[in-house]
């Protein structure tokens, strides 16, 4: 058991080294050579442009199913209009930067662990290597900074969905009085609310598309490891996730103190 445990902690603790290693030389790509604009734009198409109709529809069903759960309860106690604030902070500080997250990792990380891969195995990160082209350069580096650039606009956009058909179920259907849901959500909704959800998008991109990448390029056996790739790049990455937004909960919290 000792042994198996020892192995297990090994093994876990190398994969963080390959992660940290691989993140290392992308800022080194992305700081000490040419940025390939025209890759990275592409990326953003296809990773972001491509992700908003799955991330849109996320958002505007977790803020109406919120917003129905919430009226629910609040109801009880008289307090209808407080429905609007609590759906708010709600998806800008944990349900819309999370869900997004694990959206984009199920879609866009089993895409890029799923391409890096095929071109693993097929020997064509090899002949980038023949070629003179460090396989970081042209394959990682677009991917990082389309991901920096289309994360925080894909959680920006879940949130804002989010509201308006909680908006939409809670005044319309439910009867809220506008003037008291708009006012309350308005004043509890602050600046800060914001600038942690676009920061936990940002650093959730980041873990997705650096596991996905990982994951491609360590692929091997043929087509068996490409098909295992996706699968292990969307559960590492959704795992991630997960912790990474238990931890920036309390960090944010800390460097953004509620005035």
């Amino acid at each position: 058991m000792l042994t198996q445990i020892g192995r297990s902690l090994f093994l876990l603790l190398n994969y963080f080294g390959e992660l940290a290693q691989l993140v290392v030389e992308a800022l080194r790509s992305l700081f000490g050579a040419p940025v390939r604009w025209r890759l990275a734009m592409r990326q953003v198409v296809e990773m972001g442009a491509r992700s908003q109709l799955v991330v849109l529809v996320t958002g505007a069903f977790t803020g109406a199913v919120f917003a129905a759960q919430t009226f629910f309860q609040f109801h009880r106690f008289g307090m209808d209009s407080a429905v609007g604030s609590v759906v708010s902070v709600s998806l800008f500080r944990e349900l819309g930067p999370a869900l997004s997250g694990l959206m984009v990792a199920g879609r866009v990380g089993a895409s890029i662990a799923a391409e890096i891969g095929t071109m693993k195995v097929t020997e064509q990160v090899d002949a980038l290597r023949s070629l003179g082209v460090h396989p970081v350069d042209y394959l990682v580096t677009p991917r990082v900074l389309a991901m920096m650039i289309s994360m925080p606009l894909l959680v920006a956009e879940c949130c804002a969905f989010g509201i308006l058909a909680s908006y939409l179920v809670a005044v319309p259907v439910f009867g809220i009085p506008e003037a008291g849901y708009l006012k309350n959500l308005i004043n509890w909704t602050t600046g800060r609310d914001v600038i942690m959800s676009l920061i936990k998008g940002y650093f959730f991109g980041i873990v997705i598309v650096i596991v996905a990448c990982h994951q491609g390029l360590k692929a091997e056996n043929g087509a068996a490891g490409v098909g295992r790739a996706p699968t292990e790049a969307v559960v590492i990455a959704s795992l991630g996730i997960l912790g990474l937004n238990f931890i920036l909960t309390f960090a944010l919290n800390i460097f953004f103190p509620a005035g």
